[in-house]
């Protein structure tokens, strides 16, 4: 069954926990103020879409498809975007609340985060070359067997990776970044 097709619509301070939004293709939408805490979004498909302080925390999101897709200002904890249909998955974040959540094993190639906060994240086994860590809070941030390769950390802060399990070949850190790399040998740097 095809899903109905929507695009170039405004959704204003709606509150998706006391009725869904319905399944459908988005494109081109915006989403404000936009309340989708534990909503079940599975399925759905958002293209060229923006949202803007919104909060998805604990969105269910199984199957569900973001292209090329903004997230701004929004309120994102424990999402499994792990668990999203990973074809053409293409987002960026700007001044987001992604803690606790997964990207595990994803694709997400130059994704942009900026000023973001992703404390206890998990990108184990993804492929993030060229991504960029703008001004963002990495702190417990998982990263093992992750394509690390030409990742801009240099902003990015309470950064913790061992380089013996992750590929960072010509990833960028600050100095300050880069002694993040050296926490597994459990050395004193003074």
């Amino acid at each position: 069954m095809a899903l109905p097709y929507i695009e170039d619509r405004i959704f204003e301070n709606k509150d998706f926990t006391l009725e869904p939004l319905a399944k459908a293709i988005y494109e081109n939408c915006t989403f404000i103020g936009c309340n989708f805490m534990s909503a079940d979004m599975s399925g759905i498909r958002f293209t060229d879409c923006i949202f803007k302080e919104c909060n998805l925390s604990m969105a269910k999101l199984v199957g569900s498809e973001f292209r090329a897709t903004l997230f701004d200002g929004c309120k994102m904890l424990g999402l499994l975007f792990d668990d999203c249909n990973p074809l053409g998955f293409a987002v960026s974040f700007d001044n987001c609340m992604l803690n606790h959540s997964s990207f595990v094993q994803m694709k997400i190639k130059k994704t942009i985060f900026k000023e973001c906060k992703l404390v206890d994240v998990d990108f184990t086994g993804s492929d993030l070359s060229a991504a960029v860590f703008k001004d963002c809070d990495l702190s417990g941030a998982k990263f093992s067997d992750t394509i690390l390769e030409s990742v801009d950390f240099r902003s990015a802060y309470n950064i913790h990776i061992d380089p013996s399990v992750n590929r960072i070949a010509k990833a960028r850190f600050s100095v300050n970044g880069a002694l993040g790399l050296l926490e597994k040998f459990k050395i004193i740097i003074e």
